[in-house]
């Protein structure tokens, strides 16, 4: 597994909508999230899971999305760049969805994030594209669902975070625990 990256893409959005707006760079505040994104704070702010219990704890501080599953769309047929299915930091030349939970990534000169879980995308990327949710959800041999639609991580350490900032990834002690949905 690759263990160095670039970041491609920075994207927030102050307002609850499906995109994110792409940016010359985000802030990242320690135990918050992204500044000035929708999602920041110390618990949940994804609509669904703030109906379930607004006390619990916001594991989803940053999206992380790798741009090969862009790639991977295009080939497809689908037309889909940064921010436009609601990540904050877009990816290259980590793979994302097989790091472990508690991975640390060192975003830039300053910034840090703990991996804690897969993305679980909503049918609202079908709306964004029809067939899309397919392409990012598949069942597996077994019958288990595979998320491809990029983790989440709560910031450790804040910072800036820009376009062509190199991604250092740090693995956490044995046994590593696989990603599962947060």
């Amino acid at each position: 597994m690759a263990l160095m990256g670039v970041v491609t893409a920075v994207s927030r959005n102050e307002e609850y909508t499906f995109t994110k707006p792409v940016r010359e760079s985000i802030t990242l505040l320690a135990g918050l999230g992204v500044e000035g994104d929708v999602h920041q704070g110390v618990t949940v702010k994804h609509r669904s899971r703030v109906a379930q219990d607004p006390t619990q704890p916001n594991l989803r501080q940053v999206h992380l999305m790798h741009a090969e599953l862009f790639d991977e769309l295009h080939d497809k047929g689908f037309s889909v760049a940064p921010g436009e299915i609601g990540e904050n930091i877009t990816t290259r030349g980590i793979d994302l969805l097989a790091l472990p939970t508690g991975t640390l990534l060192h975003l830039g000169p300053e910034a840090v994030v703990e991996v804690t879980g897969l993305r679980n995308p909503c049918v609202q990327i079908d709306a964004f594209s029809k067939g899309l949710l397919k392409e990012v959800v598949a069942k597996g041999p077994d019958g288990e669902l595979i998320r491809r639609a990029g983790i989440m991580s709560v910031v450790l350490t804040g910072g800036v975070v820009r376009p062509g900032d190199e991604i250092r990834v740090e693995l956490p002690a044995e046994p590593h625990r696989p990603l599962a949905k947060v």
